[in-house]
């Protein structure tokens, strides 16, 4: 079975196969060659003349959709949202800052407090937690 990604290689591939046979049995290169994508039970066009044409077929579900090698997965980090992206930031940059509660730098031991009560906010949030998980 053919996988669908090599339908547009080989419909390249039988394009040059298809215009070489053309040219040497007439001695001119064919007038036209066309490569088109039809989804579904579309039909595929005929050529007119020595017009070559040659079709690769897609299911109809494709039809509207982004070609495949342009779609972004979600494993990449462009896909996820700023707004997810900035607590990751903030904690990564946070021991190189201004009130980071570390020994290494100026304004280290100025954070203490605010780590301190970061710790109390997510012990009072896993307490909530527990309290609203029995009934």
């Amino acid at each position: 079975m053919i996988r669908i990604a090599l339908l547009p290689l080989l419909a390249t591939a039988a394009v040059g196969l298809i215009g070489s046979v053309a040219q040497a049995e007439t001695g001119t290169p064919p007038q036209r060659i066309r490569a088109l994508t039809v989804y579904g039970s579309d039909p595929c066009p005929k050529g007119e003349g020595d017009d070559i044409v040659v079709c690769a077929r897609e299911p109809e579900s494709e039809r509207y959709r982004i070609p495949k090698r342009l779609r972004k997965t979600e494993d990449e980090p462009a896909a996820r949202s700023w707004t997810d992206r900035v607590p990751d930031l903030e904690e990564a940059s946070r021991g190189q800052r201004p009130g980071s509660c570390t020994t290494v730098g100026a304004g280290g031991q100025t954070g203490c407090t605010q780590a301190m009560l970061r710790a109390w906010a997510a012990e009072r949030r896993a307490v909530e937690a527990d309290q609203t998980a029995v009934p």
